[in-house]
């Protein structure tokens, strides 16, 4: 047993880290909130000056805030569904026994290592582009006329690009789950002449229920900040039709030097994103707790 001693000794130990982890996460957040109540444009060559609530009033007052956040929810519940039906799918056939296992599931898996920005620019111009894409080759020797996917379907095509960067984690967080269902049950239903759909939907689902939560709860987070698949793809466009909430932060600070606006929309999407985690914890603590 830890004496009284020992654990004042590990909490002085702890602290460096914990003290230095506080302050990585509270400056920023402090200078943000701080900039955000200011008049700031970099390019305007004039005294910064206190703007109070104006930038908020701003932010959320521009036409395309609405859209911005239309979107970021379509991306989100878009990936959410391809990549947790997707990834039980290829959990289900992972789990079965076949030659060459260990070398599919590293292949399954490979995806998600690729970074954001390489991963958009192989889609967008080795599969998705009209001329040179595969995509287009596959559409000329069918004789169709080639389909420009980040004009025509932009937010599908972002959808289809951050699903496929996710799917692996989602697979592999189902297959390990996958990988403790009791053998036994799955017997003992077929032995009671259960087919194949009502094992899956009686045992295999409930089973995998507690892993599916876990995949929306860490996707969900991570999916309400998607930038890089859009920064390099569609630029936020055509016009604003895959402009997310971070990608109008960053239109607001980087490309129109509006420092003030800029943090001010930040700090929303941040109220925003903890909103979404605070919802989607609850409904995940009521299912694990189940």
């Amino acid at each position: 047993m830890a004496t009284q001693h020992s654990r004042i000794a590990a909490r002085f130990m702890v602290a460096p880290s914990v003290v230095l982890l506080f302050l990585w996460m509270i400056v920023p957040l402090v200078t943000t909130i701080y900039f955000s109540f200011l008049d700031y444009k970099l390019l305007v060559p004039k005294p910064t000056t206190w703007a109070g609530f104006d930038n908020y009033y701003y932010f959320l007052t521009d036409r395309t805030f609405i859209a911005s956040i239309l979107h970021t929810l379509a991306i989100v519940l878009g990936v959410l569904f391809i990549t947790v039906v997707g990834g039980i799918l290829l959990a289900l056939l992972m789990n079965m026994p076949f030659w060459g296992q260990g070398i599919v599931r590293v292949l399954v898996i490979a995806p998600f290592f690729v970074m954001p920005t390489v991963s958009a620019l192989v889609w967008k111009n080795m599969f998705m582009n009209p001329v040179n894409g595969m995509f287009a080759h596959i559409a000329k020797g069918l004789g169709f006329q080639p389909f420009d996917f980040l004009s025509q379907a932009p937010l599908l095509s972002i959808i289809g690009i951050v699903a496929w960067q996710w799917l692996p984690f989602a697979t592999l967080i189902l297959l390990t789950s996958l990988q403790s269902l009791d053998g036994e049950q799955q017997e003992a239903a077929e032995m009671d002449g259960a087919s194949v759909l009502s094992r899956f939907f009686y045992l295999t689902v409930p089973h995998l229920t507690r892993a599916v939560t876990v995949v929306i709860l860490i996707q969900t987070i991570f999916l309400l900040a998607v930038f890089a698949e859009i920064y390099v793809t569609t630029a936020g466009g055509p016009g604003t039709a895959t402009t997310t909430i971070s990608y109008l932060v960053y239109m607001q600070s980087l490309v129109k030097y509006d420092v003030g606006a800029g943090s001010a929309g930040g700090i929303i999407a941040v109220i925003l994103a903890n909103i979404v985690a605070f919802f989607a914890m609850r409904m995940i603590g009521k299912n694990l707790d189940a």
